[in-house]
């Protein structure tokens, strides 16, 4: 049986590892946590309308349902010239067949130790929900969300858990009775923080921040963090008892330490079917990954998995055991998002060709909430996979 060592237990990883066992491989997953994170619906930890177990989903029932192994250690360093990959606790481990999908760092900003993330740590979900319920509990307080750019990749910046948090919180703090008693700003370096969904989206976004009257600051590159505010390019200032912060991703130390073949940012250079640049029967998929394609292109979890499906496939061609045609991820090139808000959603969808916004109430929120279900279910072989989900 043809063997594959993926590291990472990502959505992207979890993905591979199931779609690899699929094509009759066998599998060893590397990760260091023992669950998947299930980031697009963590945005409900920190208002309590999900708990941390509702979010972090057990690699070990995956692997027992799909017949994988999985390996809970720490890479530590790769060397591709002499396929080889260092674990913490493992030791080195020679490997012809490897994919990457170990996720992304973040852009380093300035005092960032001042900022909660609802993409970063997992345990920052948990965090941010403490520092709401303490502004709760004192009545009133200066709340700044915000998310940055990486100029080297801009298919690395991830906002639409930023806008979607945002709102939550401001639905949470209306259910209270509360909301008139908090200033909520949100803030990004670019002019029109969501412009890359398309001009819909953009419009509608535009829309919501001037009927629920939150405050922006919009198109200033962030100087630093401070333990009660933004300070700007402008030395100009933005008070808060809380700031919310995603920053753009960026490579990591494992791959930019690597002798990889990597972009501006830090991301491992690939072809079109996800094979690394210049080393045989590598992959890499995910964050970890560089992607081309058209500027609004960006780095969402149901690429990821397309990637990760393909990168099985194109596998099985390639060692003979099956016929057929390599995939390539261009050909599902697109962004797809669920925006919640805590009591209805907007559908946003880009390809190539359109643009399209379709607003959801109240019907939005609850097949958001269908999707966290599925995808657990899917993973699991108890309910089968849509096609595109």
């Amino acid at each position: 049986m043809q063997k594959v060592l993926i590291i990472g237990g990502g959505i992207a990883g979890v993905e591979a590892a199931i779609y690899y066992r699929k094509e009759g491989f066998k599998v060893e997953l590397i990760s260091e946590r023992s669950y998947v994170f299930i980031y697009p619906i963590a945005i409900w930890i920190p208002v309590r309308t999900a708990q941390f177990d509702d979010v972090a989903f057990s690699l070990d029932q995956i692997a027992a349902r799909h017949g994988f192994t999985l390996n809970i250690d720490q890479v530590i360093s790769i060397n591709a010239s002499e396929k080889t990959v260092t674990l913490k606790t493992g030791g080195i481990r020679q490997t012809d067949h490897l994919v990457i999908a170990t996720g992304a760092a973040k852009m380093k900003h300035e005092g960032l130790e001042h900022t909660l993330s609802i993409c970063g740590a997992p345990e920052q979900s948990i965090m941010l929900r403490e520092k709401i319920d303490a502004l709760i509990e004192r009545g009133s307080g200066k709340i700044a969300f915000g998310f940055g750019g990486n100029p080297n990749d801009t298919s690395s910046v991830r906002g639409g858990p930023a806008f979607e948090l945002f709102f939550n919180l401001h639905h949470h703090l209306n259910k209270l009775g509360i909301r008139e008693n908090y200033e909520m700003t949100f803030f990004a370096p670019m002019p029109e923080p969501g412009a890359r969904m398309g001009d819909k989206a953009l419009s509608m976004l535009k829309r919501m921040f001037e009927k629920n009257r939150f405050a922006t600051r919009f198109g200033k590159k962030i100087k630093r963090f401070e333990s009660d505010g933004v300070i700007f390019e402008d030395d100009s200032r933005l008070e808060a008892d809380l700031i919310m912060f995603i920053p753009a991703g960026n490579g990591s130390a494992l791959i930019k330490e690597s002798d990889l073949p990597l972009n501006n940012a830090g991301f491992i250079r690939i072809n079109d079917y996800c094979e690394v640049e210049g080393v045989e029967g590598w992959y890499a998929i995910g964050d970890a990954s560089a992607l081309e394609g058209p500027d609004w292109r960006a780095k969402q979890g149901h690429t990821a998995e397309v990637m990760a499906r393909n990168v099985a496939h194109n596998s099985a061609i390639t060692q003979g055991l099956k016929a057929g045609t390599k995939k390539t991820y261009q050909d599902h090139l697109n962004i797809l998002c669920v925006m919640d808000m805590g009591n209805g959603a907007g559908f946003v969808y880009r390809n190539d060709k359109k643009a399209l916004l379709l607003p959801m109430p109240i019907i939005g929120h609850w097949l958001k909430i269908g999707w966290g279900w599925y995808y657990k279910m899917s993973k699991m072989n108890y309910f089968p996979r849509i096609r595109g989900m």
